[in-house]
This record gives C-alpha cells, sequence and structure tokens, in this order.
C-alpha cells in the first residue's frame, strides 16, 4: 500500500520509512502538498521500470509510421525568431 507522506514528516520519521519499505510499502512524498518523490523498495523501482518501458515499446511498435516527408539539414537546425 502507498502512502503519502510530507518532506518534512519523510526527514523526521526516515528510520520509520525505510523500516515500512523494506516490508513491501511505498510512500509518496510531498511537499507543499505536490508530490515530488516515491519511496519504493528497491527491487520493485526495476519492475517498474521495465513494465513502463516494455509497455511504451509495445505502444510504439502498434502506432503505424507517418511518412512526414524529408528534411534539409537547415530545416531540422533553423532557429525560431
Amino acid at each position: 500500500m502507498e502512502h503519502s507522506i510530507s518532506a518534512a514528516d519523510a526527514n523526521r520519521n526516515f528510520s520509520m520509512v525505510l523500516r515500512a519499505v523494506r516490508e513491501g510499502g511505498s510512500y509518496v512524498v510531498t511537499s507543499h502538498g505536490k508530490p515530488v518523490a516515491r519511496i519504493v523498495p528497491a527491487g520493485r523501482h526495476e519492475a517498474v521500470a521495465t513494465t513502463a518501458r516494455d509497455l511504451l515499446i509495445r505502444r510504439l511498435a502498434a502506432q503505424p509510421v507517418t511518412d512526414i516527408g524529408r528534411w534539409t539539414r537547415d530545416e531540422l537546425y533553423e532557429d525560431e525568431a
């Protein structure tokens, strides 16, 4: 289960947060009510990243290729004025 905790509370109770994460919990750390970080067990992060990457690759592979024509080097690097 994911819990929300303010940055100040996470700082004051870091040992408790780490114990909970070690037992499989996770925390979203907030600053001024906005999420800024997620603390998850180390193995879970790799699994989430791999799953997200795999989903993105499958989604991109399923999209049709769009022919937008050829661009010149000047068109690719021209500055907008």
